[in-house]
């Protein structure tokens, strides 16, 4: 073992005469204590690149909230397909349930999760994955592949029928007491098999007691979704519309000319090999449900893919690292945003392999994109619609730099049918199943 060295006051001192030999050091430092990195090394350039105006940009109504709760895969789903019956029965701002498509993912995710505790119930309870399982249990967050698998399974409901609640609009006290319900449940189930060696009726049971439990607190905390609703609106012609007794099954597969099978989520994960697919079971939510699948791919195929999307009047659900060089308040993603280590004479920064292989980078955020600026063929900009509310960026919408999208885009859902044969190849093929701690995961 590698013996470790104190530092000793002769380095301090280097440190010391290193910082003050640096003529701008003193300068610097003040502008640093009174105003913090970010605005000491704000570009004042940004304005420039980072015009709201696009040639490309699908017609969008008023932007969703998804408070303090970390939901936004799925509202970055709902707002895909309240955009298609937006653009075909002429509503403009038209919301769909996120409360309705919630409250189905904690109860799916609570039997997958139960499943997949009784499964690995011979693994260390220190193995990574076993892990993984117990610490993440009903975590908020997910991907496009546990929206569609609800929405395929549950169907969807409009906003007024199932709206959000307390619970919803701020996950932290439901999610506690899930939490805490759940990783208990989980050492009862490991207790049942190793130590009482219960049998599979006996494993049932249990689980079945415990999905009553997630059910009964869900009802309370999201209230009990319809089992049938009332169609009522009116369009932006102000003509009124009725459609009575609509189960939420019969409301997606009657006004959503879409079938989520047809999407595929496109990968740009250069830590991986490209033109490879994977695929990630341990975040599956839905049992026989869409299967989590990524195809990894050069950059330039999602940014073409999505151009062409956009053309056809169709918005992208894509995954990001949004906590990087953001304005949250004026709605910018720039990659030249905040110049920091310019400005503190240091170099910590990393591609997009790195980022992704130290865990610097990491998809953090879901959100829309609705449109894209294009200079002779070639993207300068995008336009984003976020799920944070109507108070940040322009009434709620983004403004993305070509180079922020390079950066820190890690995945996009695109229609298969935008595939060239060699993708839909590899689409079809065997996937390479990665592990819980992956950096995609």
């Amino acid at each position: 073992m590698t013996k470790h060295s104190a530092l000793s006051s002769k380095e301090i001192q280097q440190f010391h005469d290193d910082f003050v030999s640096r003529e701008t050091s003193p300068v610097i430092a003040r502008a640093v204590m009174k105003n913090g990195i970010k605005a000491s090394s704000e570009d004042p350039n940004i304005s420039k690149r980072d015009h709201r105006v696009f040639s490309i940009e699908v017609k969008t109504g008023k932007v969703t909230n998804q408070r303090q709760s970390g939901r936004c895969w799925s509202f970055a789903a709902l707002n895909t397909l309240r955009h298609h019956f937006a653009l075909k029965y002429k509503l403009n701002d038209f919301e769909l349930s996120q409360n309705y498509l919630f409250f189905w993912d904690r109860i799916e995710r609570a039997n997958m999760y139960f499943q997949n505790v009784i499964a690995t119930a011979d693994k260390p309870f220190h193995d990574r994955t076993v892990d993984f399982y117990v610490a993440t249990a009903l975590d908020d967050g997910g991907q496009w592949s546990n929206a569609a698998s609800i929405i395929e399974k549950y169907g969807v409901v409009p906003e007024y029928v199932m709206p959000d609640t307390f619970n919803t609009k701020n996950t932290s006290d439901v999610s506690e007491v899930l939490h805490d319900m759940m990783k208990k449940d989980a050492l009862e189930l490991r207790r049942a098999v190793n130590e009482k060696h219960a049998s599979d009726d006996e494993l049932a049971k249990m689980q079945h007691q415990m999905m009553s439990d997630v059910y009964r607190v869900a009802v309370m905390a999201f209230g009990e979704p319809p089992m049938k609703f009332d169609l009522e609106y009116r369009d932006d012609d102000k003509k009124y519309h009725r459609d009575a007794d609509l189960t939420p099954l019969d409301f997606y597969h009657k006004y959503f000319d879409i079938n989520l099978h047809d999407y595929v989520l496109i990968t740009n994960a250069p830590d991986h090999e490209m033109n490879k697919l994977y695929s990630m079971p341990v975040e599956d939510n839905v049992v026989d449900g869409i299967p989590l699948q990524f195809l990894n791919v050069p950059f330039h195929y999602l940014q073409d893919l999505a151009i062409k999307q956009l053309k056809d009047n169709e918005t992208v659900w894509v995954g990001n690292d949004v906590l990087q060089q953001m304005d949250r308040k004026r709605g910018i993603m720039d990659a030249q945003l905040f110049k920091e280590g310019e400005l503190l004479g240091v170099d910590f920064k990393m591609n997009k392999a790195d980022r992704l292989e130290s865990r610097q980078g990491m998809v953090s955020h879901a959100m829309t994109l609705t449109g894209v600026n294009l200079v002779d063929g070639e993207p300068n900009r995008w336009k984003i619609e976020n799920s944070w509310g109507d108070k940040n960026g322009d009434k709620g919408y983004f403004v993305m730099t070509e180079d922020w999208f390079k950066d820190y885009t890690y995945e996009a859902v695109i229609n298969k049918k935008y595939l060239d044969d060699s993708l839909k190849k590899i689409w079809n093929s065997q996937p390479e199943e990665l592990p819980a701690w992956d950096s995609l995961c």
